[in-house]
């Protein structure tokens, strides 16, 4: 790579960082449902543990709608509801449960694995009851790679038909690719894929230990940095955010302040801490074109782990999300409003004045917290920091241009600056599943 003598010239967003509208220790954004854990696929990452056939203790139709009536109970604006899995096309009653969602008002969207039930007649049963929004998982950019790690034959072709299909009907598709050592240096061509066929948004999810995925191969921090500074130069190209990755919106701080000092590409990086993957990464980024677009940069938002999301097993457990186990309550027998406002385990999460270790002591822990599903689990402690960020705290050597830039996005706190999460965004939290 041959480095340019200057920082490419960037149109600043507004703010680096959105934050939530609504108070997040009242009502979430986003609840998700995984409706089953049955599933084709034998995916090596899979949070679920998917099985082939259901389970007799899933919530039933009238559980199901019962728990849409609580996601209701929540109020105006009216959450989203992403129902998934397992895959979620493996629930005989899926149409009548997407259309009792809508009649109560909720914003329902699907996410669903890239199995023979992906079928364009199937997706446009489900866009006649208000239906819009699907994601579907894209974790290479060729078959071989994705195939091998879906466990089954031409899931990716149908993955691409599938996608493909819901364009067609004029509905929003959002992809989304584990992140993980098999396929980290195809994400420049992932990313061609997403501008080639059209997504309102590409999230990359950087592997969380649980289910399947606990030896799958997760980047170590340096690489997860090195990762996430790809993220930011494609997101002009793409419309890039990740899940599991909440330090990249440390990173969309500190690359502003540099891209407004107009530091040359070769400071960035050093001050970044970049290394080899980076640059490798880098290099294809500009083969490809995907380090400019037409496309204003899209801020990520603060929506965390029991901060604004709320995960619902299919047999009622609720969780902050999919891959954090450890369970508030049953929705069974209690009430979800009451699960997210008031149980130890979610008003934990959305404090950031429990958290420990570099993630307690860092000056972006208002807008970050880390991954509150990977602190736990690889320590067993909710509030631990998460061992796959590198930043030193105090270390950015401009403080107080970052502490404007978080002035103005109120610090994370609820002040200033407020944007809500489109209904056309909120899916790449709820793919827990696959």
């Amino acid at each position: 790579m041959t480095p340019s003598p200057t920082a490419p010239a960037r149109r600043p967003s507004a703010r680096p960082v959105r934050v939530q509208r609504h108070d997040p220790a009242q009502r979430p954004m986003l609840v998700t449902w995984e409706a089953t854990r049955a599933c084709a696929l034998a995916c090596r990452h899979c949070r679920a543990e998917a099985v082939p056939l259901r389970s007799p203790f899933e919530l039933g139709l009238d559980e199901a709608k019962a728990l849409m009536d609580e996601a209701a109970a929540f109020g105006k604006p009216a959450v989203i509801f992403i129902i998934t899995g397992g895959d979620c096309f493996e629930r005989p009653d899926l149409a009548e449960l997407a259309a009792y969602g809508t009649e109560l008002g909720l914003h329902v969207a699907l996410s669903p694995s890239g199995t023979d039930k992906l079928t364009k007649e199937a997706l446009a049963e489900l866009q006649e009851v208000g239906v819009n929004v699907i994601s579907l998982s894209v974790d290479g950019a060729t078959a071989a790679t994705h195939d091998s790690f879906r466990g089954l034959e031409r899931t990716f072709d149908r993955t691409i038909a599938g996608w493909e299909a819901a364009r067609e009907l004029g509905m929003k598709v959002q992809i989304n690719s584990v992140v993980a050592r098999h396929n980290a240096h195809e994400l420049p061509d992932i990313a061609a894929l997403v501008r080639e066929h059209g997504a309102m948004t590409w999230s990359g999810f950087l592997l969380v230990p649980t289910g399947r995925g606990v030896d799958l191969g997760a980047l170590d921090a340096d690489e997860v940095e090195d990762v996430l500074g790809a993220f930011y130069d494609m997101g002009e190209a793409v419309p890039v955010r990740t899940t599991e990755g909440h330090h990249f919106r440390r990173v969309c701080f500190q690359r502003q302040v540099l891209a407004d000092r107009g530091v040359p590409e070769e400071e960035m990086m050093r001050i970044m801490g970049y290394g080899p993957l980076y640059r490798q990464l880098r290099e294809r980024i500009t083969e490809l074109g995907l380090d400019s677009g037409p496309r204003r940069r899209r801020p990520p938002i603060t929506v965390s782990s029991g901060s604004g999301f709320v995960f619902v097993s299919h047999t009622g457990e609720v969780t902050p999300s999919g891959f954090l186990e450890k369970s508030a309550g049953n929705v069974r027998d209690s009430s979800l409003t009451e699960i997210y406002r008031r149980s130890e385990v979610f008003t934990g999460v959305r404090d950031p004045g429990l958290l420990k270790g570099r993630c307690g002591a860092c000056e972006y822990k208002a807008v970050c917290g880390g991954s509150r599903a990977r602190a736990y689990n690889t320590t067993g402690d909710l509030h631990a920091e998460d061992a796959s960020c590198n930043y030193r705290p105090g270390s950015f050597p401009f403080p107080d241009e970052v502490a404007a830039l978080m002035s103005g996005v109120g610090g994370g706190s609820g002040a200033g600056g407020h944007e809500g999460l489109k209904v056309g965004e909120a899916v790449h939290a709820g793919h827990a599943g696959h």
